[in-house]
């Protein structure tokens, strides 16, 4: 796709205030792709402006009209499904096969649930002698991540649209491609003018203007625990409203009585998916004793299987932290059973499939977010031990349980301080609420209880 060299503002495309611009790379070949504008404080005002005129109109747009330009916003993402795998396959380096059957699969049917969604959900409740409405919180800020492009853009604006917010969208600088993808489609869809509005450019400056943009009611961050922190701070001296998705060092907690092939080749498989760019990925496998070391020689044959597999992490940067953190664990003592940190190929931003193993509780690979493709074996010597480690990290965005009996998991998941729990592999589910306990954020995104989060409340008594 050609990038468009302007902002969506107000219903239209147009120029910046300033003429910086940003260098999209493909992280597969380290060419330059494409080029869009680093909007800066001036552009942000500019659609928040817009958002802040647009929403009376929206906010009093009937849910079923509201649910049509949902839908007709999820054809438009459809009639594209090609163009946004090949997007986001360009500027992520995710492989065609991923990019068709997640990047571009799983935000159309998002839009979708949220269209359906719209149209069912009761704005207003009888409660006793009063009367208790939904409405909708005002202008939104969203500020995405480029690990999942688009569908962090419509896990937000899907429904924010939907309780009937107007929104401005500030994408990662990384993966801006998609989002102005995204905005033709709204285009397309026949959104009003104004309801929503892209302005791309860097996160200290156009994502910093957004957060503390006094006529911004909601604040709606996925990204890094350290940003999601300082944008919690100036939303809190604000006193508005904030969803913050952040990290995650998910464990995947394999039981005695479990398969455990099936489970370390699923476990692996959902780290090195996405290279390992994935906030609820389960980092930490967590195996008994007795079984340790057949589980680490299973994880070693997946992984290996994985090497031409996989496509780059998204930048430079991205592959340096990454073998920054492979030269911690070999520093610490873990032992590098397959990968480590010479890149397998002379260019792109590739990383090898990494397993370590012998890892302990405390060391940064078993307690920081690496983002790569990078997996932590760590043995356990019972249940209650398996518990102890699983909770002890500063995080709680996901987590996974195996075993032999469905109801042995489940009690063992009751137990976990996280948001989502897989149970003996069980499928992600788009109107199930995802995010996190304790420092992997505030809030829920997907089905009923995201629509919530848009909404505010108001009581009449009669």
């Amino acid at each position: 796709m050609k990038a468009h060299d302007g902002l969506y503002i107000d219903g239209a495309w147009r120029p910046a205030a300033s003429a910086d611009a940003i260098d999209v790379v493909n992280p597969a070949d380290e060419q330059v792709i494409g080029r869009v504008p680093a909007g800066g404080a001036a552009d942000v005002d500019a659609a928040v402006r817009a958002a802040r005129a647009a929403l009376p109109g929206w906010a009093a747009t009937p849910p079923a009209e509201r649910a049509a330009r949902l839908t007709a916003l999820r054809d438009a993402l459809v009639a594209r499904k090609d163009e946004i795998a090949e997007t986001v396959t360009a500027e992520l380096g995710s492989p065609l096969p991923f990019s068709q059957a997640v990047h571009a699969a799983v935000p159309i049917a998002v839009a979708g649930s949220y269209a359906e969604l719209a149209a069912a959900h009761s704005f207003e409740e009888k409660v006793g002698n009063s009367t208790v409405l939904a409405e909708p919180v005002g202008v939104v800020g969203a500020i995405t991540p480029w690990n999942y492009p688009l569908h962090q853009i419509v896990a937000k604006v899907a429904p924010a649209l939907a309780a009937g917010c107007t929104v401005v969208l500030k994408p990662a600088e990384d993966t801006p491609l998609t989002a102005q993808l995204f905005a033709e489609a709204v285009h397309e869809a026949g959104v009003p003018a104004g309801v929503f509005n892209l302005v791309t450019g860097l996160g200290p400056v156009a994502g910093q203007a957004l957060a503390e943009h006094p006529d911004v009611d909601l604040v709606s961050f996925t990204g890094s625990t350290a940003v999601g922190r300082q944008i919690g701070a100036v939303a809190g001296a604000a006193v508005k409203r904030v969803a913050l998705e952040l990290g995650g060092k998910s464990a995947n907690v394999i039981l005695p009585s479990a398969d455990l092939a099936r489970a370390v080749n699923v476990g692996v498989a959902n780290v090195m998916s996405n290279s390992g760019q994935t906030c609820s990925a389960w980092t930490r496998m967590l195996v008994h004793r007795d079984r340790y070391d057949e589980a680490v020689e299973l994880a070693r044959t997946a992984a290996v299987k994985y090497g031409d597999r996989i496509g780059p992490v998204v930048s430079a940067k991205q592959r340096a932290r990454v073998r920054g953190y492979i030269e911690k664990g070999v520093a610490e003592g873990a032992r590098l059973v397959t990968g480590g940190p010479e890149s397998p190929h002379e260019k792109g931003y590739f990383v090898s499939p990494t397993v370590f193993a012998d890892v302990t509780p405390e060391m940064a690979i078993a307690q920081e977010e690496i983002f790569g493709p990078v997996l932590a074996i760590l043995p356990y010597d019972d249940e209650e031990d398996a518990l102890r480690i699983a909770n002890g990290t500063v995080y709680g965005l996901a987590g996974a349980v195996w075993a032999a009996d469905e109801a042995e998991a489940v009690a063992f998941a009751r137990r976990m301080d996280t948001g989502q729990v897989d149970i003996n592999g069980g499928r992600f589910n788009p109107l199930a609420p995802f995010g996190g306990y304790k420092q992997s954020g505030v809030g829920r995104e997907l089905g009923a209880h995201g629509l919530a989060e848009y909404l505010q409340t108001k009581s009449l008594q009669f």
